[in-house]
């Protein structure tokens, strides 16, 4: 028998049962839609965290002395570049370069007259353009400039949870380079609130040379924090930095926890999506073998015409294969939808569970992401579920004997 005619029999005995082909065809497409969300989920928000960690936190590359360890944070020359200035014109020069920011991090103490807070103080070239996404993000007061002293800005989850308002005096408390522990009383000049609160909540800001001074560390500083024009050029540039007396961290050595999580989460995610595939095959198996039952007598009439039991399997493979199809072509069609409202639109949460997360760079909108070589994958992914589960039904109905069938009924 050709192979075109057991595609017509299993094309009319889908179109008969109408009804329960529709239904099992909406199971197919619910699947497809549901696992099309999460992955479109995952996707957009790994990649847009990544985005963001690398132009809100870690820029493309950064540059520090080669003993600098940033979980200590030191102060001591020998940890430091020295020569804020000539490191950040000498980078701006290299053609690749977009924008090269220095910056001071330190640890302190944040307290006001009921409270007291561990945070991170950064000192920033308050014009770079890497700090952008702060001048953007004053919610109230003012931003500050370069030649400031005794003011400060504080992130707004922070000042909310500590009760600090624009105007107010707070005290910080914090080592300097030689170890001895020190106090000062800032100004709250401006709150920032970034759209990310993971950054916002836990730091401190206040320019590059009242960091410098309040620190006792002279003209050093951390890091300098590298923007390129094209992330392609990141081993180009890093050669150009690279010396005996320095480190080059790349925005993949900066971002390893992310990426290593993201490489790591796949395995489990396709086990999910798996298991989800794997419930609709479940139905569809379960639709075949009620039809196998319902259509005993046509069973027993095809074998007694000489069908044999491999081409018998083969009509029902077909069958389940074509309810795989029709599931998918409307699981594609709404799902697209489903990711579209989800890439153009997002979901918004409160920025208390954004905080949560700490070290990345989480806003209070998820994105999805539109990724059609992944949903290529599902796809071809459920086909393959479905069909290898339809041999179930498809090898009941090929054991059959015609008499036993003809009289089922």
């Amino acid at each position: 028998m050709a192979i075109g005619r057991f595609f017509s029999i299993a094309y009319r005995n889908l179109v008969r049962n109408g009804r329960r082909t529709t239904l099992t065809a909406l199971a197919v497409a619910l699947g497809l839609v549901v696992v099309m969300a999460m992955s479109s989920m995952i996707d957009g928000m790994l990649t847009s965290m990544l985005a963001d960690n690398i132009r809100m936190s870690t820029g493309h590359l950064q540059v520090r002395a080669a003993s600098y360890d940033e979980d200590k944070a030191s102060l001591l020359s020998k940890d430091m570049l020295e020569d804020s200035a000539a490191w950040a014109a000498q980078a701006e020069a290299i053609s690749e370069v977009k924008s090269a920011a220095p910056v001071l991090w330190s640890g302190g103490l944040l307290s006001t007259s009921q409270e007291s807070i561990g945070v991170q103080i950064v000192g920033i070239d308050m014009e770079d353009a890497f700090h952008q996404p702060i001048r953007d993000g004053i919610v109230a007061g003012e931003y500050l400039q370069n030649d400031d002293r005794g003011l400060i800005l504080v992130g707004n989850v922070l000042a909310r949870q500590m009760g600090i308002a624009v105007g107010q005096r707070v005290s910080i408390a914090a080592s300097d380079a030689n170890g001895n522990g020190q106090e000062g009383v800032f100004t709250v000049a401006g709150l920032v609130d970034t759209g990310f609160p993971s950054i916002d909540q836990n730091r401190v800001i206040m320019p590059l040379a009242q960091a410098q001074s309040f620190s006792g560390v002279g003209d050093r500083f951390s890091s300098l924090i590298v923007m390129l024009n094209n992330e392609g050029d990141t081993a180009v540039t890093t050669a150009k930095f690279t010396t005996p007396d320095t480190q080059v961290l790349t925005w993949e050595n900066l971002n390893k926890l992310l990426l290593e999580s993201v490489g790591n989460g796949i395995f489990f995610y396709y086990i999910l999506y798996g298991i989800v595939f794997l419930a609709v095959a479940v139905l569809i198996a379960n639709t075949l073998l009620m039809s196998v039952f319902a259509r005993a007598q046509e069973i027993g009439i095809l074998a007694s015409l000489g069908m044999n039991r491999r081409q018998i399997i083969l009509l029902f493979l077909i069958e389940g294969i074509l309810l795989a199809l029709l599931g998918i072509v409307i699981g594609l069609a709404l799902g697209l939808g489903v990711v579209a409202y989800m890439t153009y639109v997002g979901f918004s949460f409160p920025p208390e569970v954004a905080s949560l997360v700490e070290g990345f760079a989480m806003g209070t909108t998820i994105k999805g992401g539109f990724a059609p070589v992944q949903f290529a994958i599902l796809s071809l992914m459920l086909l393959v579920i479905v069909s290898l589960v339809s041999l179930y039904p498809a090898s009941i109905a090929a054991k059959m004997e015609p008499v036993e069938a003809l009289h089922a009924l």
